[in-house]
């Protein structure tokens, strides 16, 4: 999808983001020190599905024990709808039975809270969360914005009605593009969960406001047994297992990690499945550092310890603003910056890595001319500008943290030897991203590179100047 900053088709805008947290995420800071943090979901959606009964226009025909199922116009389909009685009559209660001391947070699609009294009932008496699952377990992918949001504001009315109060977590699961924009701009929820994106929450700035997502999971999920990657309890408990093995032991080494599950009543709830999730419980609960969570304390606990930065991004900038913040980045050059702006920027490209990814880009795009000039246009290294105080500031401050504001005479005297001897040779000023140096290492490498070949030092300037910009974006940008 793409969009402009502007409305105007001014420049392409990429929505997705692929960058997230980056390399280094957040510490979680999960309660006690936690190492790890476990949210179980139980999916309720017996009642809520597609039926003829229901009003709709086939029956289901998604995650049951029917292999290759596919929807009935215009009739019920008897054995579709038993195998989801099943999971409110006796999955649901087998579930309820192991995990009645764990704190679970439930998907509970509206109308089927509606037609399971006593479940509603079990839930709330075990104190679990009960999250809107959206008002019937229907794909909405082809719904109108307007009729999607009928929908939502209708589960949030009967799921009130229901259990007595408003959701404050929705995830909609079969969902459209738009709804998690819709979601945030209903504006009374405290997580969204219809991504699957991460491993921790995260912010998402929607609608002029911060909607946090607290994202959910489709691999430790007993869905994978209606798609026949899993058969047998052994198998779910082994993959749950290395999950939390794995997320446990980065956890020990210092970047805590959620850990969702997700469970169906009619699929985890069978028993021939139920003692894998039951082995995969002992094995958790027999490691200290543990954190049982639901879904709305992480939201609040994050929340609290990680509220949403506000940063002027690059890729929400207009092209003014975009080139006054980055346009002295390469040195007196602003053109690269204007046709940076050019490019598919998007969340990616607002970090320090990605807006350098970007400027270096647009500098290597550029003509051998274009890219010489901005060689040319480096000053010396302790040169007259220095001395005479017309460096830009980004070459100030740089010259000065390398110490080379503060050098000896006999210093001085060899750097300017090394410039005019470098300049004669390869036409353009030595350039090295000081930063990464001090006094020492700088005239050090400067000797060496004075020695090389025309077409081994130009790739060498161009790559400290790639480099320059990224030292200088990582003042600026996360």
């Amino acid at each position: 999808m793409m969009s402009r900053p502007d409305g105007r088709g001014e420049a392409p805008r990429y929505a997705r983001d692929m960058r997230g947290h980056g390399q280094t995420p957040p510490a979680a800071e999960w309660p006690g020190g936690a190492r790890i943090a476990i949210q179980i979901v139980i999916n309720y959606e017996e009642g809520g599905e597609n039926s003829i009964l229901h009003g709709d226009a086939a029956s289901e025909a998604f995650l049951s024990e029917i292999a290759g199922a596919q929807p009935w116009p215009g009739q019920r389909h008897w054995n579709m709808e038993s195998i989801y009685e099943y999971g409110a009559r006796a999955g649901f209660w087998r579930l309820h039975r192991l995990l009645a001391d764990v704190p679970v947070t439930v998907y509970g699609v509206a109308t089927a809270l509606a037609r399971s009294p006593e479940q509603v009932a079990a839930m709330q008496d075990a104190g679990w969360e009960i999250a809107s699952h959206g008002l019937k377990w229907i794909e909405y992918k082809d719904f109108s914005p307007e009729a999607e949001a009928a929908h939502m504001a209708e589960a949030i009315r009967l799921h009130t009605e229901v259990t007595g109060e408003r959701p404050r977590g929705w995830y909609t699961g079969r969902c459209s593009d738009q709804t998690v924009r819709l979601a945030a701009e209903e504006g009374g929820f405290d997580y969204l969960a219809d991504s699957y994106a991460d491993e921790l929450p995260y912010w998402l700035r929607v609608g002029g406001r911060d909607q946090l997502v607290v994202p959910y999971t489709l691999d430790a999920n007993d869905m994978r047994f209606s798609a026949g990657t899993l058969s047998t309890g052994d198998d779910f408990e082994t993959y749950l297992r290395d999950s939390f093995d794995c997320l446990y032991a980065e956890g020990e080494a210092g970047t805590p990690r959620m850990m969702s599950v997700g469970l169906h009543c009619r699929l985890a709830g069978r028993p021939g499945r139920v003692m894998g999730l039951k082995r995969f419980l002992d094995h958790a609960r027999s490691h200290d550092g543990v954190w049982f969570a639901t879904r709305a304390e992480i939201a609040a606990h994050w929340a609290r310890h990680h509220p949403p930065r506000r940063i002027e991004r690059p890729s929400r900038m207009d092209r003014a603003a975009f080139v006054a913040a980055f346009g002295g980045i390469v040195e007196h050059s602003p053109w690269v910056a204007e046709r940076a702006f050019e490019l598919e920027l998007g969340p990616a490209h607002d970090s320090a890595a990605g807006l350098a990814s970007a400027l270096v880009r647009t500098f290597r795009s550029g003509s051998d001319a274009e890219r010489l000039a901005i060689l040319r246009k480096h000053p010396d290294l302790a040169g007259k500008l220095a001395a005479a105080k017309r460096l830009s500031q980004e070459s100030a401050s740089e010259q000065a943290g390398a110490g080379l504001d503060a050098l000896t005479d006999a210093e001085r005297a060899e750097f300017t030897e090394l410039n005019d001897a470098y300049q004669t040779r390869h036409g353009f000023p030595f350039i090295i991203a000081v930063r990464d140096h001090d006094k020492a290492g700088i005239l050090t490498a400067f000797r060496q590179r004075l020695d090389h070949d025309g077409e081994t030092e130009r790739a060498e300037a161009e790559r400290q100047v790639a480099r320059i910009v990224r030292l200088r974006l990582d003042g600026l940008l996360p």
